[in-house]
Parts: structure tokens; C-alpha cells; sequence
């Protein structure tokens, strides 16, 4: 079972950057994938960008396409979450999960940490 943590979040105007982080723990050899997911209030919890957990493959979500970048630092079994070109609507709490099986699919993600705030203002 893999734990994990996100750190990074913070408030920043539009057009603004911020780097997510969220580092891992535990056993990880089962695992194929790390992804990033964001909850507004009100909101259903929504996929914003996966890595496989060599850190070989990625995909994103359309919204953010060209704009985020997700990258993994395997030596401090850390995953990255690059955000430029900010939006107010990325405003959201940011999730870490992990999930086995197929990393082509966006469903089957667990292990979530305790999310970490970012906010954008106009």
C-alpha cells in the first residue's frame, strides 16, 4: 500500500505558475500510475493529468492540455504537477491518488492524500 502526500499549492494571479508535489511512500512496485485530480466546492472530484509510475507515459485532460506538465522524480518517489498559465478556474483542491491495472483508464484511483489548495484570482 502506497501513502501519499501533496504539498505546493498556494494562491497566484491569473496567468500565474505554481508546482504541485506529491511525494510517495510504501510499497509501489504494483502500482502503474500516479495522477493528479482537483475538487471545486461543489464539484465532483475530476481527472486532470496521469503518469505511469516509470514516468514513461502521461495524458492530461483537455482543459489543461498545453498548459500543466506532469513529470515523476522516481529516486524521491515524488510525482510533479507543473501549472502554468493559471486560470481562475483551476481554482480547486488538488489530489494525489495511485491506482493499478490499466494506466489508459482515468478510473481506479485510490490511496488519496489530504489535497493541497490552489487558488487563482483574477
Amino acid at each position: 500500500q502506497v501513502q501519499l502526500v501533496e504539498s505546493g499549492g498556494g494562491l497566484v494571479q491569473t496567468g500565474g505558475s505554481l508546482r504541485l508535489s506529491c511525494a510517495a511512500s510504501g510499497r509501489s512496485f504494483s502500482y502503474s500510475a500516479m495522477a493528479w485530480f482537483r475538487q471545486a466546492p461543489g464539484k465532483e472530484r475530476e481527472f486532470v493529468a496521469a503518469i505511469s509510475w516509470g514516468g514513461a507515459s502521461t495524458f492530461y485532460t483537455d482543459s489543461v492540455k498545453g498548459r500543466f506538465t506532469i513529470s515523476k522524480d522516481n529516486a524521491k518517489n515524488t510525482a510533479y504537477l507543473q501549472m502554468n498559465s493559471l486560470k481562475p478556474e483551476d481554482t480547486a483542491v488538488y489530489y494525489c491518488g495511485a491506482k493499478r491495472g490499466l494506466f489508459t483508464e482515468t478510473g481506479g484511483y485510490g490511496n488519496w492524500g489530504q489535497g493541497t489548495q490552489v487558488t487563482v484570482s483574477s
